[in-house]
C-alpha cells in the first residue's frame, strides 16, 4: 500500500482542516445544529466537533475512493468489525444471500466506503442523487463505485425494474433517510422537528422486508464498524409515519455515539 492510499484519509482532513476557516456559513450551520440537537452544551465543544465533522467528511470520501483498490472479495471480511452490531443484523447483511433486505442510514460515518465493501457480500442498489456533471457522474462510477453496486437517481422512484432487480439479485437497498425533504411528514430527528423522507417505511411497510438501520463507522484506515440493533419489520397495516418516526430513532442512538462522523454542515432542520 503507497503512502497516498494508506493515508488518503488524514490528507482529506489536512486539506478540510485548511478550508474550514473560510467555511464560516458552514461553520455557523454545523454549531447551531450540534447545540441545538444537544450533542453538547458548551460551544466551544460544538466547534470542536464541527471541524472534526468537516474534516472526516473529507477524509472519508479521499479514502471511500481507494477502498476499490484496498478490499476485495477475499479480505472484505477483514475490514469489518462487528463488536457494536446486533450478531443478527450482521448475519442479515453478510451471510443470508437468500432475501432481499433494507439499508437505512444517513450522513454519518462513512456510508460512500461501506457501499463498495459490502458490495462482496450482496450486490448493493443504492438510492443517491445523480452528479449534475455528466462528467463527474461517470467519474464516479469508474473509479469510485465499482463492483455490483446500482446507482438510482433518487428523483426517478422505485420504478417497476428496480423493485424487479432488487427481488432478482437479493440485494441490499441503501437509503439515506437524514435530509430535507419538503413534501415528507414532519417528525422528529434528533428531538428537533424536520420534515422527513418516508420512502424506506413505506417501501419495509409494502414489501415486509427486514431492514438494518445504522451506520458503517471510521475506526481505523480501511477499517468500518456496523453500529445497529437487530433488525426491524414493519407489516402491511403499520402506520407510514410510526415506521418513519423508528427509523429515525434507530439512526439517532448511533448518530450520538459517534457525532464527530456526522455530516452537521448541511441545512436539515428548517421548522424549528
Amino acid at each position: 500500500m503507497n503512502y497516498v492510499v494508506e493515508h488518503a484519509y488524514d490528507i482529506g482532513c489536512g486539506i478540510a482542516a485548511l478550508i474550514w476557516p473560510f467555511m464560516k456559513k458552514r461553520q455557523k450551520i454545523s454549531i447551531e445544529n450540534i447545540l441545538r440537537a444537544k450533542i453538547t452544551e458548551d460551544e466551544n465543544e460544538a466547534r470542536r466537533i464541527a471541524k472534526k465533522s468537516f474534516c472526516h467528511f473529507a477524509g472519508h470520501i479521499g479514502e471511500a475512493l481507494f477502498v476499490p483498490g484496498v478490499v476485495n472479495k477475499d479480505n472484505y471480511r477483514e475490514h469489518f468489525d462487528f463488536s457494536e452490531a446486533s450478531p443478527i443484523a450482521a448475519k442479515l447483511l453478510l451471510d443470508t444471500p437468500d432475501e432481499p433486505i433494507l439499508i437505512v442510514s444517513g450522513h454519518h460515518g462513512v456510508w460512500e466506503a461501506a457501499t463498495n465493501t459490502i458490495s462482496f457480500a450482496r450486490p448493493m442498489i443504492a438510492i443517491a442523487r445523480a452528479m449534475n456533471n455528466p462528467l463527474a457522474q461517470k467519474f464516479l462510477k469508474k473509479f469510485h463505485f465499482r463492483g455490483p453496486v446500482t446507482i438510482i437517481d433518487k428523483n426517478n422512484g422505485f420504478t417497476k425494474p428496480i423493485m424487479e432487480q432488487w427481488e432478482r439479485e437479493k440485494a441490499a437497498m441503501t437509503i439515506l433517510i437524514d435530509q430535507h425533504h419538503g413534501k415528507g411528514s414532519l417528525l422528529k430527528f434528533m428531538g428537533r422537528p424536520a420534515m422527513c423522507h418516508t420512502s424506506a417505511a413505506r417501501l419495509a411497510i409494502r414489501t415486509g422486508r427486514k431492514i438494518v438501520v445504522g451506520s458503517f463507522v471510521r475506526l481505523a484506515p480501511y477499517k468500518y464498524g456496523l453500529v445497529g440493533e437487530d433488525p426491524l419489520q414493519f407489516t402491511k397495516d403499520t402506520d407510514r409515519d410510526v415506521a418513519a418516526q423508528m427509523l429515525n430513532d434507530r439512526l439517532e442512538k448511533v448518530i450520538r455515539k459517534y457525532p464527530e462522523q456526522y455530516l452537521w454542515a448541511h441545512r436539515r432542520w428548517r421548522n424549528d
